[in-house]
């Protein structure tokens, strides 16, 4: 607790000195001590992290979404749809990934109507908290009190026995958000994007369309509404002959390359509700190896000035495919495979991730970033949804045990192609699992050396005279105290045997405890370190630390002081 508390160490790290402790003290014996990483909360953790990445991908959410941002126009509006969208979309996954879904929008709704992004991303963040609270896989924390209370009484709680409690504080929660915004400065200013740290203009690139493509038959108009108007086309190239001047009712036809202009993300959106092939993407996607697209700037010195990607057969000497130019003061109108490089070029290349550094180095250019694309990715829309709804719906009747069922959609998703095998594993947070496998026989240890009724122990004699609502309260409002500083999971390891203890010594059901627990641990409102999704939003948002106080106070006392009566309502004691 005291390593946790100093912050010097990851939290991984910890948990494996404990349990290293644990096994000189003597308090783990050494055939007990990975049995951890074997328990079903590390499976279901990290199923459900392979998921929550996999739908997060689909861009039906997302298409659904920019269709709304049109819409809106009125703020209080748009922040009702904005939290109430993450909100119900962190009860489905894991709330860090709806948050990271839904940000996008947010940006852009802020952009389009004047407002700071710090009015929105907050009460996001906040409202994908109380999200996560609603069912079993929301957030870790639920998962691992639900293990605890099986190994307490046999019985887990199942997927949606948190629905009652999360739902009213969802609500609760929201409703205050909308009211207390205004808590919030409304002057700070986000942290700059790359794109305008070295004020990259307009990419320009080209995009195929296959004969399959949703595109066809629709005019360039239409084409332009489907992508949200977040590109320009630019010029149209049919039978190997290019129209300088494409009207809006210029119909697309199989075959076309459709030269467009637009930030990087802007031109993967556009390919992908287009079904459109962007420049050399059949070249990549035959290499079948981990590719990523890196931003990158010509140097003055660099070997490629003066030539085009063709002329110097980019892809065939170096495996590099140029996917878009941006020079700035000047809009391209040649070919991409014809554009001569100039110094100052700003180009996106995608290749191999191994060999990408040292062919950025070899043709003299200054690497930026590595841009976090999916482009010539196939993005599956309703099927990750269904495979998530068919685990959530076993293991909510209990056909199968959640581990089973989450381990299952995880190694559906990859089979079915809506997530690759290498980016389920990127999706899946090491630390976390590392620190969970070694955490759970530490926390075995604290119940069976008696340490968990000595704590239990010493908080009844302060809840000595406490009514029951007295004593629920106590275990949230502590649960809240630790988590700033604790990972949350951690906290739920760690106070989940003592806050059973503490019922038992009362007299009184380990559930409303358990319940308490996970709502404690779910609602870090008061720091941007305690929980990933404040993390998250402290740069895009222009944050300082004191400001989460602002508006994470008062709502945490409303959660406490309408949480409790709530728990108890649902799992009397």
């Amino acid at each position: 607790m005291g390593l946790f508390l100093w912050g010097r160490l990851r939290y991984d790290i910890v948990a494996m000195l404990a349990l290293m402790a644990s096994l000189a003290a003597g308090t783990v014996a050494p055939e007990d001590a990975f049995r951890g990483f074997s328990d079903d909360i590390v499976i279901i953790v990290g199923s459900a992290l392979v998921v929550s990445a996999a739908v997060s991908r689909s861009a039906l959410i997302e298409t659904a979404l920019r269709w709304l941002v049109r819409k809106l126009s009125r703020f209080q509006v748009q922040l009702l749809v904005l939290v109430g969208s993450v909100t119900l979309l962190s009860a489905l996954i894991k709330n860090i990934g709806a948050l990271a879904m839904m940000m996008p929008a947010a940006l852009k709704m802020a952009k389009k109507s004047g407002n700071s992004p710090s009015r929105y991303l907050m009460p996001m963040a906040f409202g994908s908290l109380l999200g996560g609270l609603i069912t079993m896989v929301g957030t870790s924390p639920n998962i691992i009190v639900s293990q605890v209370r099986q190994d307490l009484t046999g019985q887990p709680f199942k997927m949606f026995d948190y629905a009652p409690v999360g739902l009213g504080l969802s609500l609760i929660g929201m409703v205050f958000l909308l009211l207390a915004y205004r808590l919030l400065p409304a002057d700070r200013r986000t942290t700059a994007t790359l794109g305008e740290t070295v004020n990259i203009g307009n990419y320009a690139s080209e995009a195929t369309v296959p004969d399959d493509a949703p595109a066809v038959g629709k005019t360039i108009g239409a084409f332009l509404g489907m992508a949200d108007g977040e590109v320009a086309v630019t010029g149209l190239i049919r039978a190997d002959k290019r129209r300088q001047i494409t009207l809006s009712d210029t119909v697309i036809e199989a075959g076309d390359i459709l030269q467009l202009r637009g930030q990087p993300d802007g031109l993967e959106r556009a390919a992908s509700v287009g079904g459109l092939s962007l420049a050399g993407q059949d070249k990549v996607e035959e290499l079948a190896v981990k590719t990523a697209v890196i931003e990158a700037v010509v140097q003055t010195s660099a070997p490629v000035i003066g030539k085009s990607a063709g002329a110097m057969r980019l892809f065939e000497r170096h495996g590099v495919n140029l996917v878009a130019i941006a020079r700035a003061g000047h809009r391209m109108t040649e070919r991409l495979a014809q554009a001569r490089l100039q110094p100052g070029d700003v180009v996106l290349l995608q290749g191999p991730l191994d060999v990408l550094p040292e062919t950025i180095t070899t043709l003299g250019l200054l690497p930026l970033a590595e841009r976090e694309l999916r482009i010539g990715s196939v993005r599956r829309d309703v099927l990750p949804v269904i495979i998530l709804a068919v685990a959530m719906g076993l293991t909510a009747f209990g056909y199968v045990p959640v581990a089973v069922a989450f381990f299952g959609a995880a190694l559906a998703m990859m089979l079915t192609g809506a997530i690759s095998p290498e980016a389920a594993y990127e999706a899946i947070e090491w630390p976390i699992l590392i620190m969970l496998g070694a955490l759970i026989p530490v926390s075995g240890a604290l119940q069976t050396t008696g340490g968990t009724d000595l704590i239990g122990t010493l908080l009844s004699g302060l809840a000595t005279g406490l009514p029951a609502w007295g004593a629920v309260a106590l275990i949230m409002v502590a649960a809240m105290a630790v988590t700033p500083f604790l990972n949350n999971a951690a906290t739920v390891l760690v106070m989940a045997p003592i806050a059973a203890t503490f019922a038992g010594t009362l007299g009184f059901k380990p559930d409303a405890f358990l319940m308490a627990v996970a709502v404690g641990a779910g609602c870090d409102f008061l720091t941007p370190i305690g929980h990933q999704c404040n993390t998250l939003v402290m740069g895009p948002g222009g944050y300082r630390f004191g400001d989460y106080a602002r508006l994470g106070a008062p709502l945490s006392v409303l959660v406490v002081v309408l949480g409790t009566p709530l728990i108890l309502a649902v799992w009397p004691v």
